[in-house]
């Protein structure tokens, strides 16, 4: 019971006219008014719960296991609601160039830019013993921008890289510091 609360669904006007006048019955319904309240107060608040921008943050590791994802408790509240609220999109694109740019976006902190660059290998070819399109090898070549090398945790980097790549595909991972270019006095 919360103190102060009013109900949203009264049960004293609910009764029928002649029961209305007793004055009994009007005090024995508050005490169910008082008990239900917070109920229907979070039933018609359910909603917020499930949407990462409105939900309590104690709730936000509840809906990263819903959809599949592990947030790091050292993660600012706002970096933890957009994974999780952009768990849907890194799914479905998952295993593709713009899927681990945006994982790598979206969970290491530190980063100004990513660029990945794939070097097109593939293992078939639609004529029996023709020669393979693009490198015969698969791999992955992530490159992060930072203000600082330092800025970036390179393990959890590996970690979201091995975590939305293709498992069988390699990778290699490069962090690059941004360059402060200064004024020319030429």
């Amino acid at each position: 019971m919360i103190k102060g609360l009013p109900s949203a669904v009264p049960l004293a006007p609910q009764l029928p006219a002649a029961l209305q006048e007793d004055a009994f019955l009007q005090r024995f319904l508050m005490a169910f008014d008082d008990a239900l309240a917070p109920v229907f107060t979070t039933l018609d608040g359910l909603p917020s719960y499930f949407d990462p921008r409105l939900a309590p943050e104690d709730f936000l590791d509840w809906l990263a296991d819903w959809v599949g994802v592990r947030l790091d408790e050292t993660w600012p509240a706002s970096q933890r609601r957009a994974v999780v609220a952009n768990a849907a999109a890194i799914h479905r694109r998952r295993g593709t160039v713009a899927g681990v740019a945006d994982a790598v976006r979206l969970a290491v902190g530190g980063v100004l830019d990513v660029s990945v660059d794939d070097s097109g290998g593939a293992t078939w070819s639609s004529t029996p013993g023709g020669r393979l399109p693009g490198n015969a090898a698969a791999l992955l070549h992530v490159r992060v921008y930072a203000s600082a090398v330092e800025d970036v945790n390179v393990r959890r980097l590996e970690g979201i890289v091995n975590a939305v790549k293709p498992a069988h595909v390699p990778h290699t991972l490069e962090v690059v510091p941004r360059v402060t270019r200064l004024p020319d006095d030429s």
